[in-house]
């Protein structure tokens, strides 16, 4: 029988106690990236595993190593890097409800955000895995309070994510402090050009494991797109939770700011809704989360970094507000729905200049993206009348003590009021179906016939297919060679102002101008900060929540740098780095003049 047969956890010769676990869980069968990933891993050779978030990965590390922990010793026996503290969190969750059987066994997680202080008295005690995000993970380095001389197994969760965040040099650093003989397990959706160079170097003759990608497309998924005006995105994606009557939901767009002005328009009317991004402190983000889990916010807001971790069963559906600049973000986004046999929808809200990226996705994933029509007011003001009369039915039924009011419609007679006065007056106050500037208009953009082709529009924009299979939005001119920016050879960030020559004072000469589509930023930060270009990449892709990738050129002075950045994320940047740090360093940055 081969793995990808296996009916049950039992055929993997998994211990009592982790089927005593499993079971309780909810899971029967094994997954196809549990059902190959298991055996490779307990068998003790390095393991590559290319597989998306939400097909089971963390099972198919977790288990096996629970099942080489020795709890006869309090040493660090295993390391979990992830590029979130998000995902770090339900990582060491998932690993500890894996393990609820298991005694003695100690998992801690340590990211950033989070007391350090209170990690270091954990890790004194003795923890036996560590679930962290790189950065925290080198903080302890550098204090001694993390030690890996008994680390039997590295796993790297994510590790094309990482990657986008600038920590390859991390990570680098990490494996070259792990004993030579440990067992290293890499997870990745892609398997990029720098992931190959990783596995070259760290690990030895591994095993690949791949879930092709017919098998992550959640045929349970309903996928529709929608032609919305931009301002009108709103409105639509308001209808849609209306007409679909979805309870549970997630909604993805592509910037922290985004996100606010989303909360706060859902908010004004009458939807229960939270944000979730970069700038909220860890309290925040736990209180959210424990309010959208336990039902009492319906919609959640979030951006693809902050989004990373989430795991909630059960929602009905994804939204995408904005589509992504990532074809694997769409994978990614969708995936959070059509769980465990359950069906879900994922609805994609795509103003003019977007319809490209949709283009590039149905391409990506080898799936026909169905166009929808837009309910019309109308249609909202009848799904709303229906389920108003179902629930005046129900309270009729149910409730015992109606006597107590039902001298109110005699009180309202008594005011002149008609009987169909009154219930469409309370009709209106409990629907909240209002009229406004979108109730009788299209709120859908008309096709040009510039756009079937997918290629200009008015002004010279146009977007170019790169060989990577990636695209690129482009405004006014070619950009130059791939080696100047992230995705390019390995030294793709090396600071210009190391390669050019300075003026007689000290300072740079007059500089070239950003190139076409970039804008350049002034950050004050420079040689004398010790920061490095992987450090302004992190903080830049991690704050604004732009992939690392789209950064460009990098100048580092003495005492101040310069960064280039696509134009369309330039305001994105000022207003998440405004009064942010960098290396724990406070840092102004504009545009530079």
């Amino acid at each position: 029988m081969t793995t990808e047969t296996l009916e049950t956890f039992e055929e993997l010769g998994l211990s009592e106690n982790i089927l005593k676990a499993l079971t309780e869980m909810g899971f029967s069968k094994p997954s196809p990236i549990q059902a190959q990933g298991i055996p490779a891993v307990m068998q003790g050779s390095d393991v590559i595993g290319q597989a998306q978030t939400g097909t089971g990965k963390t099972a198919a590390f977790g288990i096996p190593v629970l099942e080489r922990i020795d709890t006869s010793s309090n040493a660090v026996q295993a390391l979990v890097l992830c590029p979130t503290r998000e995902l770090a969190v339900q990582v060491s969750e998932e690993i500890g409800r894996l393990a609820k059987y298991m005694r003695g066994v100690r998992i801690e997680a340590i990211y950033g955000g989070d007391s350090i202080d209170r990690q270091i008295r954990s890790l004194k005690k003795g923890v036996h895995i560590v679930v962290g995000t790189p950065g925290r993970v080198m903080d302890h380095m550098e204090r001694k309070t993390l030690k890996f001389d008994e680390v039997r197994m590295m796993v790297l969760d994510e590790a094309d994510e990482m990657l986008d965040m600038g920590f390859r040099e991390d990570i680098e650093s990490i494996l070259a402090d792990m004993p030579e003989d440990r067992q290293t397990i890499l997870f990745s959706a892609t398997m990029s050009k720098p992931i190959m160079s990783i596995t070259k170097r760290f690990l030895n003759d591994p095993t690949l494991i791949k879930v092709v990608r017919n098998e992550l497309t959640n045929q349970n998924i309903e996928q529709v797109y929608f032609e919305v005006k931009p301002q009108a995105k709103v409105e639509v994606m308001t209808r849609l939770i209306d007409m679909h009557h979805l309870k549970s939901l997630l909604v993805f767009c592509n910037t922290k700011r985004k996100v606010d002005e989303i909360v706060e328009d859902l908010q004004l009317r009458g939807y229960a809704s939270e944000g979730i991004h970069g700038d909220l402190r860890q309290q925040q983000r736990s209180n959210v989360m424990s309010k959208f889990k336990a039902g009492v916010t319906t919609i959640l807001v979030a951006t693809d970094v902050a989004a990373r971790g989430i795991d909630v069963s059960g929602l009905d559906g994804v939204i995408n507000y904005d589509i992504p600049m990532d074809e694997e973000y769409y994978v990614h986004r969708i995936g959070r729905t059509g769980r465990a046999g359950m069906s879900g929808k994922a609805f994609s809200l795509v103003a003019r200049d977007e319809k490209y990226r949709l283009k590039s996705i149905e391409g990506y994933t080898k799936v026909k993206i169905e166009k929808g029509v837009i309910p019309s007011f109308e249609d909202i003001v009848g799904v709303r009348k229906a389920r108003f009369v179902e629930n005046i039915a129900a309270t009729i039924k149910e409730t015992d003590d109606q006597g107590l009011y039902n001298d109110v419609l005699e009180m309202l007679h008594h005011s002149g009021f008609s009987t169909e006065q009154i219930v469409g007056a309370m009709a209106q106050q409990i629907m909240g179906v209002q009229k406004n500037e979108y109730s009788d208009g299209n709120l859908a953009w008309e096709e040009r016939r510039g756009d079937r082709d997918g290629g200009r529009r008015e002004g010279g924009d146009r977007f170019e297919r790169r060989s990577s299979g990636g695209s690129r939005f482009e405004r006014g001119g070619d950009r130059r060679g791939d080696d100047r920016r992230p995705g390019g050879s390995s030294d793709r960030y090396a600071p210009r102002g190391d390669r050019r020559e300075a003026g007689r004072d000290g300072e740079p000469k007059r500089q070239s101008a950003p190139e076409a589509g970039m804008t350049r930023l002034f950050l004050s930060l420079g040689r004398k900060d010790h920061i490095m270009p992987k450090d302004i990449v992190g903080a830049i892709a991690g704050e604004a929540n732009i992939p690392g990738k789209t950064i460009g050129a990098i100048d580092i002075y003495d005492k101040f740098t310069f960064v280039d950045v696509p134009e369309r994320d330039a305001r994105a940047v000022l207003r998440a780095m405004d009064g942010n740090t960098i290396k724990g360093k406070p840092v102004q940055i504009d545009i530079a003049k």
